[in-house]
């Protein structure tokens, strides 16, 4: 059982609001160079992708997902959103996007197969969770307790 301090949750909120509150009044007092209503557009649409294309993206895996056996679903559930959001992020870079042939320095690395070392860097974690859960499961098991608790 975890016990937390009184008022902790209400603490946390306070400084969230008051960092939102910086973030606010940064954007105002550099209007010149950020543009808010620019940014205001900005944060909407980064708001309907989440809403409208990751959210629905994540609850399809999960669904695909329900044939692993309980233990092992979590891992992989993570390692598959994790996996898909480095991949949704790097996408723009691999894709070339920004890049200029008059200037070579503008992403010059190969970011594709970068890309495909952090994916098998996730897989290899997910594997490695995976097998933990397993391992644990069968010392619980030749104990004699319960696998479930």
């Amino acid at each position: 059982m975890r016990i937390r301090p009184p008022g902790a949750g209400a603490l946390v909120r306070a400084a969230g609001i008051a960092l939102i509150g910086v973030g606010a009044a940064g954007l105002l007092a550099h209007a010149a160079d950020t543009r808010p209503a620019a940014w205001a557009v900005w944060f909407a649409g980064a708001a309907l992708v989440h809403d409208l294309l990751l959210v629905p993206a994540v609850l399809a895996v999960g669904a695909a997902t329900t044939w692993i056996p309980g233990p092992y679903r979590r891992p992989v559930q993570a390692g598959l959103a994790i996996g898909g959001t480095v991949a949704l992020v790097a996408l723009p870079v691999v894709l070339g996007y920004g890049r200029r042939p008059d200037n070579p320095s503008v992403l010059p690395l190969d970011y594709g197969a970068n890309l495909l070392l952090v994916l098998a860097l996730v897989a290899a974690a997910t594997g490695a969770a995976s097998a933990a859960t397993w391992w644990r499961r069968r010392r619980r098991k030749s104990r004699g307790r319960s696998p479930l608790r």
